[in-house]
């Protein structure tokens, strides 16, 4: 191999193992990004800002408290009828725990725990419902959105 070669294929090598793993991270960048938007709009209190985190689509599923929520509108209703009605708050919301998994170039897992802070709420008990989800996400051409969404919320003692 030339002198001029060696460099010029160490560069293409280089090139060949570093740009997936900077893709990787600009989509783990960009898919936290998307959660980190909804948690302002929740606590904002802009339902419709939290929803745009969500693919708008018939075939968006939502599992949670035994129940099955299929489509977009469908789930919008069911987090207004549960923090927008008369009487309810949507309170703080917060997340931790957060872990991504790609799994190719348009598709991820994340996980992780979420926490709400309800200062209306009277009895002590239900003032910081909390629990884990694992959401899987799709990139389309506007960015990644949520297509499905499994939320599990801890038992209160």
């Amino acid at each position: 191999m030339s002198p001029i070669a060696f460099p010029r294929a160490l560069a293409v090598v280089t090139v060949l193992i570093v740009a997936p793993l900077a893709s990787g991270a600009d989509d783990e960048k960009d898919i936290r990004a998307v959660l980190d938007a909804q948690v302002a709009a929740w606590n904002k209190g802009d339902l419709d800002g939290f929803m745009a985190g969500y693919w708008n689509d018939e075939k968006l599923t939502f599992v949670s408290g035994g129940d099955i929520t299929s489509g977009w509108k469908k789930t919008k209703e069911r987090y207004e009828k549960r923090y927008k009605a008369d009487g309810k708050e949507m309170g703080q919301l917060t997340f931790s725990e957060l872990y991504v998994e790609t799994f190719g170039p348009n598709a991820a897992m994340l996980r992780g725990k979420f926490e709400l802070t309800l200062e209306k709420e009277k009895d002590e008990k239900k003032k910081h419902p909390r629990g884990r989800f694992t959401l899987i996400l799709k990139k389309f051409p506007d960015g990644w959105k949520i297509v499905h969404d499994h939320t599990s919320a801890e038992e209160v003692k």
